[in-house]
């Protein structure tokens, strides 16, 4: 049976056009906890607008875990941050929907075991109960398609861009308003240093490329410049080729298992989510039996960072440097190595001093940052050393004596430039190091 019929619904989830570019207010919305919340709001659309809470097997919104130990501890994580993240609700086209509202995720959740089976209990706010349980317009949404998908902004831009698969393409907006809606952070100092070709490169054209290979329907970037820059962004939406539908099926659970197994081995369930997001479930589970091996054999030393570890399984750290690419009808204006040996070195100083120049960068960036904002960044650094389990002493100076402390200078510039450029922020391109060897040329 082709893909797409093998996850279609006939009775889809019908979204509210006011919560599908909800934009977070304090925290962080994960793709675990939007995927969870669609799956309990599916439930709830079928049990009536005229109930005051809903209730469901806990088996039939999660799965991968095992519901008599400590692994309850993932899923009240999930709903701790639907009951507490307050986000406004916004339909993604300006002027539709009826009103703005803002509130949690949901009003109440209570687990409850009966019979050896754990239940799950949940409300919604009053204000949006109606609209979110008996919407009049709305997102007809394949819980099975995105129960397949796995970052936020592939998910996100799956129902904003279903909402319009017969208009043919989204409403236009200025791409810093798909800055928060497409990664589920709230807006802070720290998002607004985003630059749109980082958005682009590590948010957009990813979800562009799950959402074309996953769901019924393949979307297209549009840009619009003013002047130089790109100012406002929107997507084109076409319908994939018919297929049969299946017989109706509920929702599935949200598979937890891999959470479980690299929070069992130490890494923080956020961070497993980033890499899942970054590298694909598959290539988690063989980087988690990697870790996991490496782990139980302790040679040659123990992992002290198992985070960093698999990080660096999953990005294949071991591959050589980036080879750069000679066109041959530019031969003759390449430069003449004596040996592979020279070349390495050459290159190696090429990356050098590219990554001079972007660490300059990134603490110019956190020179234009507010007193505050600084405050707020160094209280982030401090907590992610402390779940590292980092030297105590570190931890003193960041705190006694702030982030330009020589202990403490490096450690800030890759926190940072992280957040505000990627993960991969310390990693040049060919490109970048052709642009270098140009300069060194000359």
């Amino acid at each position: 049976m082709n893909e797409l019929a093998r996850f279609a619904d006939l009775d889809p989830l019908k979204k509210p056009v006011n919560t599908l570019a909800i934009v977070p207010q304090n925290r962080k919305i994960t793709a675990l906890g939007r995927k969870a919340y669609n799956v309990m709001l599916s439930i709830a659309q079928t049990q009536g607008v005229e109930k005051e809470s809903y209730r469901a097997p806990l088996a039939e919104i999660v799965s991968g875990i095992d519901y008599g130990s400590n692994d309850l501890e993932l899923i009240k994580k999930h709903l701790r941050a639907m009951a507490s993240t307050i986000v406004e609700w916004n339909s993604p086209t300006t002027g539709e929907g009826t009103q703005w509202t803002v509130c949690p995720l949901i009003s109440h959740a209570t687990i409850v075991k009966e019979r050896n089976q754990n239940f799950l209990e949940w409300g919604y706010a009053q204000p949006l109960r109606s609209e979110l349980l008996s919407p009049a317009v709305f997102s007809k949404l394949s819980i099975g398609m995105l129960s397949q998908m796995h970052t936020h902004a592939g998910i996100v831009l799956y129902e904003i861009c279903t909402r319009y698969k017969n208009v043919g393409r989204t409403a236009r907006q200025n791409w810093r308003w798909w800055l928060p809606v497409l990664t589920g952070q709230p807006n802070s100092e720290r998002l607004a240093k985003t630059e749109y070709r980082f958005f682009k490169r590590d948010t957009i054209k990813p979800a562009i490329a799950e959402v074309c290979f996953i769901t019924d329907i393949e979307i297209e970037l549009v840009e619009y410049k003013d002047g130089k820059s790109i100012a406002d962004v929107q997507f084109y939406v076409r319908h994939k080729a018919q297929t049969p539908l299946p017989l109706k099926s509920p929702p599935k659970p949200v598979d937890l298992s891999i959470i479980k197994k690299a929070y069992d081995l130490g890494i923080n369930e956020d961070r497993a989510e980033e890499l899942i997001a970054k590298h694909g479930e598959e290539d988690m589970k063989q980087g988690l039996i990697e870790l996991q091996s490496r782990m139980a054999s302790a040679f040659p030393s123990p992992v002290r960072d198992p985070f960093r570890y698999l990080k660096a399984t999953l990005a294949g750290v071991q591959q050589k440097l980036v080879e750069i690419p000679v066109d041959p009808a530019e031969s003759a204006q390449t430069v003449e190595f004596e040996s592979s040996k020279k070349k390495v070195e050459v290159k190696a100083a090429w990356r050098d001093e590219w990554l001079r120049r972007q660490k300059e960068r990134v603490v110019a960036l956190l020179q234009e940052l507010s007193q505050e904002g600084v405050k707020e960044l160094e209280l982030d650094l401090a907590r992610e050393l402390e779940f590292k389990q980092s030297h105590p002493s570190v931890i003193k100076r960041l705190q006694s004596n702030g982030w330009f402390h020589p202990m403490v200078r490096h450690l800030m510039i890759d926190f940072y430039a992280k957040a505000v450029l990627s993960d991969d922020w310390d990693k040049p391109s060919s490109e970048a190091l052709l642009d270098i060897a140009s300069e060194t040329k000359s």
